[in-house]
């Protein structure tokens, strides 16, 4: 068992300002800050030279580093997860259990997202000529997304891309599903032959593994920094002008991100675990800061995968293999986010959709919170797709951007939440995990 996955901190590592803290701290730093910049010299050509070439390119070096390290912990992680079940029927209940509790929790989320939006509405109570003004603004940019959703391959072709023809292109490529497919074929691999007759590779994935892991301990020391990087920009940038003027609509996304998160994980910990609700918050809140913070899965994983162990005692097993494939194929937050907006969207240009064109739309949601990348605005591309199949301006999503980074952390520390919910629920009730 890789020392970097499950040692405990030491009294003096306890005593000191834990590190969720730490982030929060940095997170107040910078909200604080860039709202004081945004209000007492917002527009100056300072403050864009800051945010360009200070504070930007930190958050980004730090996203970098975690991203050039998530790709070896996923693929290691995932191997040994499967090597470790033992047998192929374990294999089958553990990934039978995962997918289904998935698919239920993602179909719940875009219910729940279709249900708020309309009792809220929040469409009809956006000023047009505002909404002119965001969508002019934003013009570049929703082109760029409606341009790159065009340019995405067919359904049956990236059903066939799932599966790589070339491991280390995909890699190249930074395609994380075709990487997790390998990386489970691998894990498979060896469940089949024997551990006994492949001891000496699966020593050398778990020796990367606790590398990796030791790797990433160093990079998120950096977290607080970048975060207070991350927040100074989008304050300084748009103040809290933009977010007044798009209030309901962001209303509406946080109101249903919260049911999901307080009612529905609570109640699917409580009643398939039997964990409590608040002991479960309790051991998440480190990788929940971390999610908000990088507005992206993958970059919390190895975050995620920390807390199952050590917070919530989860069998190691279970946890690789779950986090490792949710922090792509279960995205309750991205769900909710496409179904309002595109809801949202619609009514406000005034388009009407039966109940038919509802069920798709809820479908396609449920299909692009498995599927889109565990990055950071992964689901703008989605929307933009779905906006022109049901007769809205595909650059419509434009309305949307300047709050989207925001709503991009909200709806992120879900997604990382629900890993972990799933990962309870598929673990079992304590008397019932295996050791």
């Amino acid at each position: 068992m890789p020392e970097a996955a499950t040692r405990t901190d030491t009294p003096a590592e306890r005593g000191r300002f834990p590190l969720h803290l730490q982030m929060l701290a940095g997170f107040a730093i910078g909200l604080a800050s860039g709202l004081a910049v945004n209000l007492l010299a917002g527009g100056a050509p300072w403050v864009d030279t800051v945010t360009t070439y200070v504070t930007g390119p930190i958050g980004q070096v730090f996203l970098r580093l975690l991203f050039m390290l998530v790709l070896p912990l996923l693929f290691a992680a995932l191997v040994t997860g499967v090597a470790e079940m033992g047998d192929l029927a374990a294999l089958k209940r553990v990934g039978a259990r995962t997918l289904g509790y998935t698919f239920l929790l993602s179909g719940i989320s875009v219910v729940l997202g279709l249900v708020v939006v309309h009792l809220i509405r929040p469409g009809e109570g956006v000023d047009p000529a505002q909404a002119r003004a965001l969508l002019q603004q934003a013009s570049g940019g929703a082109a760029a997304i409606v341009a790159q959703g065009r340019e995405s391959p067919g359904a049956l072709d990236q059903i066939l891309a799932i599966v790589p023809s070339n491991v280390v292109k995909a890699a190249a490529d930074n395609d994380i599903l075709a990487v997790m497919v390998f990386a489970l074929a691998i894990g498979i691999g060896v469940v089949v032959t024997g551990k006994d007759k492949v001891q000496p590779f699966l020593d050398a994935v778990d020796g990367l593994l606790e590398v990796t892991m030791t790797l990433i301990g160093l990079v998120i020391r950096l977290a607080p920094i970048a975060v207070a990087c991350f927040m100074f920009n989008l304050t300084a940038a748009f103040g809290v002008d933009i977010l007044v003027r798009l209030g309901w609509y962001m209303a509406t996304v946080l109101g249903a991100l919260l049911v999901q998160l307080l009612v529905v994980y609570s109640a699917a910990v409580w009643f398939v675990a039997g964990r409590s609700p608040l002991a479960f918050f309790r051991g998440v809140q480190e990788a929940m800061v971390m999610a908000f913070s990088t507005a992206s899965s993958n970059a919390t994983l190895p975050t995620s995968l920390r807390v199952a162990e050590q917070q919530l005692k989860l069998p190691r097993k279970v946890s690789r293999f779950v986090l490792t494939i949710g922090a792509t194929a279960n995205q309750n937050g991205t769900a909710i986010f496409e179904g309002v907006t595109v809801l949202f969207l619609a009514q406000f240009f005034g388009v009407e959709l039966g109940w038919g064109q509802q069920a798709m739309v809820m479908f396609v949601c449920i299909l692009g919170g498995i599927g889109t990348a565990g990055v950071p605005a992964g689901s703008l591309p989605v929307i933009a797709l779905i906006l022109g199949t049901v007769g809205v301006p595909p650059a419509a999503i434009g309305l949307v951007l300047g709050v989207d980074r925001f709503l991009d952390m909200c709806r992120t520390m879900l997604n990382v939440t629900g890993d972990l919910a799933i990962a309870t629920m598929v673990a079992g009730r304590p008397a019932d995990q295996p050791g």
